[in-house]
C-alpha cells in the first residue's frame, strides 16, 4: 500500500471510495463526497491523501482550515476518512489519519478537530471537547488535538463546505 497526495486523476475515485465508505452509515449525511468536492472547488482542501494498492485508490482522507473563534491560526479539521467496505479493519484509515498528521505537525500546524468515534480517534491524541464544539454539532463527538502547545479559545468553525456552501451555524 502506497500513501500520496491526490492527483487530478483521483477525483472519480476517491468520489467513489467515499459514497461506498459511508453508504447506510448511521452516522453518515450523505453528502461526505459532495464535501470534498466542495473543499476542493473551495481551494480549502488542505491536504489530500489517498492509500493506493495495485495502484487502485482504497482510501481518503481529507483536511481543510477550521477556525477557532479566538483567532489562532494554523487549525485543521479531519474528514472525512473514507475506506473501502471489503478493505476496512485492515489498518488503512489508521495510516491514512497517522500520515495525515504527521504532515500537519511537519507544517508546524496547531493542532487538529474533528467530528468523530472518541473510543477511534482518542488513540490518535483526540480528545472529546464539548466546550470547542461549533452550535449545531454533537458536542459528544467534538474533538481536538492540540500539537505542541497549541491552545484555543472559544468554539470552532469548520469550513462552509461542510454546510452546502452556506454560512456555517456559528460565525466565531
Amino acid at each position: 500500500m502506497i500513501i500520496r497526495e491526490e492527483t487530478a486523476t483521483d477525483y472519480a475515485s476517491i468520489r467513489a471510495v467515499t459514497i461506498d465508505a459511508f453508504r447506510g452509515m448511521p452516522y453518515a449525511g450523505g453528502d461526505e463526497q459532495d464535501v470534498i468536492e466542495r473543499l476542493r472547488a473551495a481551494d480549502a482542501l488542505s491536504l489530500s491523501l489517498v492509500a493506493t494498492d495495485n495502484n487502485e485508490v482504497v482510501g481518503h482522507i481529507a483536511f481543510s482550515p477550521a477556525e477557532p473563534a479566538d483567532g489562532a491560526a494554523s487549525w485543521f479539521a479531519l474528514g472525512p476518512v473514507s475506506v473501502m467496505p471489503d478493505r476496512q479493519r485492515q489498518g488503512i484509515g489508521s495510516a491514512l489519519i497517522t500520515c495525515g498528521l504527521n504532515a500537519l505537525r511537519a507544517q508546524h500546524a496547531a493542532g487538529c478537530i474533528l467530528l468523530g468515534d472518541p473510543a477511534y480517534y482518542q488513540r490518535f491524541g483526540f480528545d472529546v471537547s464539548p466546550q470547542h464544539a461549533p452550535r449545531n454539532e454533537p458536542a459528544e463527538y467534538f474533538m481536538v488535538c492540540h500539537f505542541g502547545n497549541a491552545t484555543a479559545a472559544g468554539r470552532f468553525r469548520f469550513h462552509d463546505a461542510f454546510y452546502a456552501g452556506a454560512q456555517s451555524p456559528e460565525t466565531p
